[in-house]
């Protein structure tokens, strides 16, 4: 291998292990043009089975018109009483909810949160870590952020408006008369971190990194018995790469990631093959990315890294990828990744 193709090699492993620490250091504007699986290789492979694409190979997500991103907060007080807001919509007037919002046009994420917290209960809230995302189809999702209360004072019937009629801690959710019961789920997992959080990941928001679409990169690890090492699955086209698939916001996610498996380990043809596909498991989110378009040629794009746990790494590849290892440290941090699906930021297809 010549020095220069050693320096690339080099370069891509410090990359990844920053992502393992969750941090992201790659260029946007090189490494998307590096797409393994694009939703046009998607789509023809619909094709050749004769199903019809439901979405153009052009598609570019953009906020309010086919993409939906919902941001929701689960906030506790010094008693662990869990803020819930009453609704003020005529659809589910005097039900109660958790405070969340749809994510507007050229807004952030972390800001889209604060603005639904303040306008829902009165209070000013600073946002400490993503702890999961939920998708439904490749095209909604939510996530879901617990933070501390800085200010504000806490909305009472007085001051009710079209935003709600009021807030107030409670110490069971469950007995209120809730808009959804899916939030009670979302609570408890809340208090699960607060209560093993040094066990639990790092705080951990969205890396602001501007997206061009929608995408999913994957950390696929797999453990080699013969050197004592895990192994880490790249790209080796063009330039040395973590494998990343277009999602598609017809799909959920995770049947992306099955066919992109079956892309990956369809030997040199790269012929989605279920058979070869060795057993693997995707264990949660090691960074998210997103910025708002800022410009109306851009789009409201999102990456999430997605670490999978692969048991043999052996399967035949296709030959546009390869295995590599990593130095004793980013050694290290895989396997205190891998040692608990807690470790990394919770994920979960509605």
């Amino acid at each position: 291998m010549c020095s220069s193709s050693i320096e690339t090699m080099d370069s891509q492993i410090n990359k990844i292990e920053a992502i393992l620490n969750g941090t992201i250091i790659d260029n946007s504007d090189k490494e998307f043009l590096q797409v393994d699986y694009s939703l046009g290789q998607q789509n023809d492979e619909s094709n050749a089975r004769g199903i019809d694409a439901k979405v153009s190979n052009e598609f570019g997500p953009k906020i309010g018109l086919n993409v939906t991103f919902i941001v929701t907060a689960v906030i506790f007080n010094e008693r662990q009483e869990v803020l819930m807001i009453q609704e003020a919509r005529s659809t589910c007037s005097g039900s109660w909810y958790l405070p969340a919002g749809r994510v507007q046009p050229k807004e952030l994420l972390e800001t889209a949160i604060e603005r639904a917290v303040l306008a829902e209960s009165g209070l000013c809230f600073q946002p400490i870590s993503v702890i999961k995302v939920e998708s439904s189809h490749g095209n909604w999702f939510r996530f879901v952020y617990i933070g501390r209360i800085t200010g504000g004072q806490l909305k009472t019937v007085s001051k009710a408006d079209e935003q709600s009629l009021q807030a107030c801690y409670v110490d069971d959710a469950g007995h209120l008369s809730l808009r959804s019961r899916d939030c009670l789920p979302l609570i408890e997992f809340a208090r699960d971190y607060y209560r093993n959080g040094q066990s639990w990941h790092s705080p951990q928001l969205i890396c602001r990194r501007y997206i061009p679409n929608l995408y999913m990169r994957l950390v696929i690890a797999s453990w080699d018995q013969q050197i004592g090492k895990h192994r880490i699955l790249i790209a080796h086209s063009l330039s040395p790469h973590l494998p990343i698939c277009q999602l598609n916001p017809t799909r959920s996610v995770y049947s992306t990631l099955k066919r992109f498996m079956q892309y990956l380990f369809g030997g040199n043809d790269g012929i989605p093959s279920n058979s070869a596909v060795p057993p693997h498991k995707p264990l949660g989110l090691m960074a998210i990315e997103h910025d708002f378009a800022d410009h109306t040629d851009q789009y409201d794009g999102l990456c999430l890294t997605l670490l999978v746990h692969c048991k043999h790494s052996d399967s035949p590849l296709h030959s546009g990828f390869t295995w590599t290892i990593l130095s004793v440290t980013g050694e290290q941090l895989l396997v205190d990744k891998l040692s608990s699906r807690f470790k990394t930021i919770a994920h979960s297809v509605l």
